[in-house]
């Protein structure tokens, strides 16, 4: 048997030297390391990028839940003044209380606006990966072609499409979920699937 995977091998070996393939075989292949290390490059700065929108994100949802709490205390306070049942005494620590929150108020909204500039300077990563993205895609696709074509030159006959070419082999988020019914799409779904499979 490993003679005879060898004898293939060297026929393979002989067929793609004679076809002139196999320079252009040693280049794609030579350029396969790089485009690991461009995908790696790619990992690294999306994988940043959401670290630092997630953490802008987190700060800027705790600023606007400490707003809002003030807000609905103090409105609950004015609304019990309206009502009569504030002393002049609680009166005055409201009227306080209302004044600081409207002086605070905008250092904390630019501290808001500062995390949602942080959260849009996260995303300049698109910009240098699109173009990695680029030269991946054209070496896969020239590798494909001349593996393509090598395969169709060198096979003894013609062996027919599958009916079925469902991609089955790709792996990866799905593309256009909505319109299947072989994905999920949302954490939840994937919590029922799990939680379908006992786990």
């Amino acid at each position: 048997m490993f003679n005879r995977v060898g004898h293939l091998t060297r026929t393979l070996h002989d067929a793609l030297r004679q076809l002139g393939y196999d320079r252009n075989l040693e280049c794609a292949a030579a350029n396969l390391p790089d485009a690991r290390d461009r995908l790696n490059y790619i990992a690294e700065l999306t994988g940043k990028a959401a670290e630092r929108a997630l953490t802008a994100v987190e700060r800027g949802q705790s600023l606007q839940q400490s707003l809002a709490a003030d807000a609905a205390r103090l409105g609950g306070d004015w609304e019990r003044l309206y009502a009569g049942q504030l002393s002049v005494e609680e009166f005055k620590r409201l009227a306080g209380e209302t004044r600081d929150y409207l002086a605070a108020t905008p250092k904390r909204a630019d501290q808001t606006r500062a995390e949602l500039h942080e959260i849009m300077m996260a995303q300049d990563f698109h910009d240098l990966t699109g173009q990695v993205i680029n030269r991946v895609v054209s070496l896969a696709q020239n590798l494909e072609t001349q593996l393509v074509t090598l395969l169709i030159e060198s096979s003894a006959e013609a062996v027919p499409a599958s009916d079925d070419c469902t991609g089955e082999w790709l792996t990866g988020p799905a593309i256009n979920a909505e319109s299947r019914n072989d994905v999920v799409s949302s954490q939840s779904q994937v919590d029922d699937l799990l939680e379908s499979l006992g786990f």
